[in-house]
Parts: C-alpha cells; structure tokens; sequence
C-alpha cells in the first residue's frame, strides 16, 4: 500500500465514514509494516476543506453561538462547533503525514496515531448528537482550521501555528467551557458531554506535546532558534500574544511551553520550570 497516495485518498474523501474505515485499513497495514514511502511524492495543495460537501462554510462570526446550553438546540450547537474542531483536526493530523517527506518514522507514528485520536473523538461527539437527534453538517462551520493548514506548507510554520498555537489554545478553552456545564443544573446528556470533554482535554496534551517535539526538530533542522515562535504566530495571528487571562497554564507547561514562554503568552506570569 503506498503511504502518501493513500493518504491523499483518505483526506479527500467526503465521507466520513467512508474516510475513517479507509484510514484504520491504511493505519493497520502501515502499523504491520506494509507501506511504502513514494520517492520524490508531490503532495497535492488543498484549497477545498473536505467537510464543504456536506457543511455549509461561513465566515466564524456567522457560526451559531452557544446559548442556552440547558436546551437540546444548546448542546447541539455545542457538540456540533466541538465535533467541527475534531473532525478538522483529523485532516490536520493527517495533512501533517502526508505533506512533509523523509522525516523520521517516529513523525508519521506521532500524526498518525493523533488522528486515529481525532476520528475516536468526533465519533464520540456525533454519537451524543445523534442522541439529541442530530448529526455533524446540520449547522453552519467555519473554516479557520483548514485555512491554517493551507497558509502553512513549511513543517517549521505548521508545527508552530497548528499544535503548538491553534491546538493549544483548545487546552486553554476547554476548562472554561466544562466549568460554564459544571455551573449548569446537572442532567444525564450534561454529564455524557462533560465526559467527552475531559477525555479530549486529557489527550490533547499529548497531541500539543508531539507538536513541540517536532516544531523543535524541525527548528534544528533548518537552523532557527524555537524562539521564532513568537513571530511565526505573530505572522499568522497578529496581536495574539500577550494573552490576557483563561491561559491553562499547568496543561501547557505539561504539553512542552518553557517558563520563558508562558511569561511571554501571559504578561506577569511567573513559574518554576520543572
């Protein structure tokens, strides 16, 4: 099975469940050992997030607002913006395998077992949406995720501004959300939600964690200083950094951010590296 044409396969394809049977056929042949690395494979640029078949894409301020989350449409507004981010996470994850070539196979064990996480995690969410009698595509999305895989096609940019920016802002804006539910008078699909986020919470570390380990690598690689970080996002998100308050500030140093680092995300921080 050759590895980078089947993951063009699987990233195109515009069915989900058609795309994560594709992927764990691909993820146990390539785990079995039999896959093959194409030579000099030119890797496609995507300008059409998979999801647009079947999501109707606006622009993020048109996205509905959770509101109301004691109401069935509440919590599916909910669950659907978190399933939106999960299920664009896994053709992250797996854009990173595909795009950038003769890295050491740890890398592609690292992304590919961070999007077999991503797929357990949307399945989870759109199982409690279809409790409530929906489904992921109902509702309008946004396409920021996808748009960021697609302005960064360096591994240096897309370790900094995916993981290590976009991916760890979620590790700073899910405690505020489980503490609005856990504000909430307590009901069973509430407990199951709340459920679902602490897992992702929990793993998502990990997920941050991979992505500075090879936004470091990749810094060695070509002869800059991980310091650049800062600018990278700077380039990307201007205006992003000092962040102001709700910074995860344990979950952060746990996923790989130096002391030094958060002083500069959070003005006044002080820390002891462990």
């Amino acid at each position: 099975m050759n590895f980078y044409k089947t993951l063009q396969t699987i990233i195109t394809s515009t069915e989900p469940s058609e795309k994560f049977e594709a992927f764990r056929t691909f993820y146990a042949h390539y785990k079995a050992g039999n896959t093959l690395f194409e030579e000099n494979y030119v890797p496609l640029v995507f300008t059409t997030p998979s999801y647009a078949s079947f999501c109707n894409v606006v622009p993020p301020l048109k996205v509905p607002k959770r509101r109301k989350l004691t109401t069935d449409n509440g919590k599916i507004i909910l669950l659907h913006a978190i399933a939106h981010i999960e299920y664009s996470a896994i053709d992250l994850a797996l854009d990173h395998a595909y795009r950038f070539q003769g890295l050491p196979k740890a890398y592609y064990d690292d992304w590919l077992d961070v999007a077999g996480d991503e797929i357990r995690h949307f399945e989870m969410l759109n199982a409690l949406l279809e409790e409530l009698g929906a489904k992921y595509g109902d509702l309008d999305v946004h396409n920021s995720l996808f748009e960021a895989s697609y302005k960064t096609q360096n591994l240096v940019d897309r370790m900094a501004v995916v993981p290590r920016y976009l991916e760890a802002n979620g590790l700073d804006a899910t405690p505020a959300v489980l503490e609005r539910l856990e504000n909430l008078p307590s009901d069973p699909m509430l407990e199951k939600i709340k459920a679902a986020l602490k897992i992702i919470l929990h793993e998502e570390v990990d997920h941050v964690l991979k992505g500075d380990r090879w936004f470091t690598y990749a810094c060695e690689k070509e002869g800059v200083s991980p310091d650049t970080f800062f600018a990278i996002i700077e380039k990307y998100s201007p205006g992003a950094f000092p962040k102001r308050n709700g910074v995860n500030i344990e979950a952060r140093k746990e996923a790989g951010f130096s002391c030094t680092e958060m002083k500069q995300i959070l003005e006044g921080h002080s820390c002891q590296d462990a």
